[in-house]
């Protein structure tokens, strides 16, 4: 059993930033990959950025060179730094851990 806790999602102004977090609760911690996607009204779901131990950050297109993921393996969690925010990043972002999904979390860009 697997249960992803996210927080950090809210309203923010463009140009602002904003940091989202996520904590695994699992039987056994393993190195697999753990990270944030979005998905807004209409759209597929995207990834935005993820880490697994080890091995270099994955990046989505969408938001590279605004977001930085880093991972903590002590607390099992991942931070995902936004920076210069858009109106068009306004979307549920979900944390992923292996094949197991958060509930999201709304980011809403807007002046």
């Amino acid at each position: 059993q697997v249960q992803l806790a996210e927080s950090g999602g809210g309203l923010v102004q463009p140009g602002g930033s904003l940091r989202l977090s996520c904590t695994a609760s699992v039987t056994t911690w393993s190195s697999d990959w753990m990270g944030w996607y979005r998905q807004s009204p209409g759209k597929p779901r995207e990834l935005v950025a993820a880490k697994r131990s080890g091995r270099d950050p994955a990046y989505g297109s969408s938001m590279e060179g605004r977001v930085t993921i880093w991972r903590d393996n002590a607390k099992r969690s991942v931070t995902l730094e936004m920076t210069d925010l858009k109106p068009e990043d306004t979307a549920v972002y979900y944390c992923k851990y292996s094949d197991y999904w958060g509930q999201g979390t709304q980011v809403t860009v807007s002046s």
